[in-house]
């Protein structure tokens, strides 16, 4: 990342003769990431950045990706370049994707409606979360030709998830991201001095009128408790007799998982650690990758999320096997900056 810049030095940028030039453009992913985080407020921040614990697996992340080393090969014709991939048989325009973050709207008051749009311009793919300030069919009337899959979570109501499953199957979604790590949610530190809440002029669209209103706790949006830890394969082939969508297990970080994951016929893993907010002290995501695609053997598409902040980044992981990556908190860094535009 390029972190030689200080943020006013970007927003007072002068030229040698000292004639002032204004805003100095964003080149990278950190300049939009310091631009966030001056700008949101500090609740708004923390939560994005959050990690679980002492984030030791969120930083691990990141610094990941530095210890790995490119062998480049010379003279090999690069005169002509195409970055096109596939995922689950659609054509998308390069192996970049929108991972699933709630509450855009967070960021910037259009939310993951304004991410839909840039989504389907860039002709990639866009995992809409559960936890959206947009809601599924707001997602689709914004971008109705874009590629879109669905994040899920399993509840204690089994019929809440299963009335999402066929809510987002009619709107064309085209598979599910079934996330699996998520049995109970991480403790992350600052949410929890900041005492997190949804500001009131916003809440999870998805669940409006779902939940009827409570004096009871509160976490991230919807009632305490309500998602299931008693969560396991069976619920995968569950999950299988109620769509014909594709399933994506998103929150693999071991070979024996990902091997569990072929055997019960799903479609693709999503190598992740949940942007290390969940368990602190497992495994960064592109370390654990290379075990999961030399265990799949190409029977199904292994993505990873996770850390990813430059094209080296990219690259390294498709390197080492994925298929594509998706990325998440840079996607709300875009959305803070539009507050400006």
């Amino acid at each position: 990342m390029c972190q030689e810049r200080s943020s006013a030095k970007r927003m007072n940028n002068c030229n040698r003769e000292g004639v002032c030039c204004g805003e100095m453009q964003m080149v990278c992913l950190t300049d939009f990431e310091e631009y966030a985080k001056e700008h949101l407020s500090k609740a708004t921040w923390d939560y994005y950045a959050a990690g679980a614990d002492e984030c030791c697996t969120r930083d691990d992340n990141l610094l990941a990706y530095k210890r790995i080393r490119l062998r480049p090969r010379i003279l090999r014709d690069v005169s002509v370049s195409d970055t096109r991939t596939t995922v689950q048989g659609t054509e998308i325009s390069f192996p970049v994707g929108i991972a699933p973050t709630a509450f855009h709207c967070l960021a910037w008051h259009e939310g993951e409606v304004a991410t839909a749009r840039a989504t389907e311009a860039l002709n990639t793919c866009y995992i809409t979360s559960t936890y959206s300030t947009c809601s599924v069919e707001e997602i689709v009337a914004a971008a109705p030709n874009g590629y879109r899959w669905f994040q899920l979570y399993v509840y204690r109501d089994r019929k809440l998830s299963e009335q999402m499953v066929h809510r987002v199957e009619a709107l064309g979604y085209k598979a599910l991201v079934l996330t699996v790590d998520v049995p109970y949610t991480g403790k992350r530190r600052n949410d929890i001095r900041n005492q997190f809440k949804l500001p009131p002029h916003l809440k999870v669209k998805n669940f409006d009128g779902v939940f009827q209103e409570t004096a009871g706790p509160e976490e991230y949006g919807i009632p305490a408790n309500t998602l299931d830890p008693s969560i396991s394969w069976k619920d995968v082939y569950w999950l299988q007799s109620i769509t014909r969508l594709p399933i994506i297990i998103k929150g693999i970080l071991t070979k024996e998982d990902a091997e569990l994951a072929v055997e019960h016929g799903v479609q693709g893993i999503i190598v992740s650690n949940h942007g290390g907010r969940q368990l602190d002290g497992g495994p960064a995501s592109i370390d654990a990758l290379p075990e999961i695609v030399d265990t799949v053997q190409g029977r199904i598409e292994v993505y990873v999320d996770g850390g990813i902040r430059t094209g080296s980044d990219v690259l390294k992981a498709l390197a080492l096997g994925a298929k594509c990556v998706f990325i998440g908190r840079p996607a709300v860094w875009g959305l803070a900056y539009k507050v400006r535009l």
